[in-house]
């Protein structure tokens, strides 16, 4: 009987293996990272290495908002030019990053760490809702800027929050509706994002 014959090495084997299990990252490209890292310098092998072992070592979340942070805040909680009173609620750090790249808001962030989805067993406290209450009842705020992504499950997080948030006297708002349903805010265009948060409405 014919065996099949080994082709790589057991270390770049396991490369491959633990890089395709990155997202976005199927097993053709996770091999081209593979065999760019064995070609790469070993500063740069060594760079990427340490800058890995960092994020894991250093981050922690943010005390305020819950955003990744290296410190007890995050750079924008941490600023003072931001607007502490118009809060931006999210699902994921990275929805930040995507809102931040438009450059046209000036408030502050609430990170949820997910969204209210029953049938995979996250319920509201699973996910940052209490700390964002507390949060409105301890300071001076004017708005709350509901951006859950435009899925089932965002839309669900968003009306929750809204029965909860709009019997405090607080102005509540939401995304404007250029989002297209089940488009997730870190892979919606500059355009996009700049006409929601422009354009957002009244819940």
């Amino acid at each position: 009987m014919n065996q099949k014959h080994k082709t790589i090495t057991d270390s770049v084997s396991r490369l491959i293996s633990e890089l395709s299990k990155l997202p976005g990252i199927g097993p053709k490209s996770a091999q081209r990272l593979a065999y760019y890292l064995l070609r790469a310098s070993e500063e740069e092998a060594g760079n990427l290495a340490e800058a890995i072992s960092a994020i894991k070592t250093n981050t922690r979340l943010c005390s305020v908002c819950y955003n990744i942070a290296d410190d007890q805040k995050c750079p924008v909680c941490s600023s003072t030019t931001r607007e502490p009173g118009i809060i931006c609620v999210v699902e994921q750090p990275q929805d930040i990053l995507a809102l931040e790249h438009v450059g046209i808001f000036e408030g502050v962030y609430h990170v949820l760490h997910g969204a209210i989805a029953p049938s995979d067993g996250i319920g509201i406290n699973n996910i940052r809702i209490k700390e964002l209450i507390k949060r409105i009842e301890n300071g001076k705020i004017s708005e709350v800027i509901i951006a859950t992504n435009p899925t089932t499950e965002g839309e669900t997080t968003a009306l929750y929050l809204y029965r909860l948030i709009s019997p405090m006297g607080i102005h509540v708002t939401r995304l404007a509706r250029g989002l297209p349903f089940g488009t997730e805010l870190e892979y919606a265009d500059d355009v996009t994002l700049c006409r929601a948060l422009e354009g957002r409405q009244d819940f």
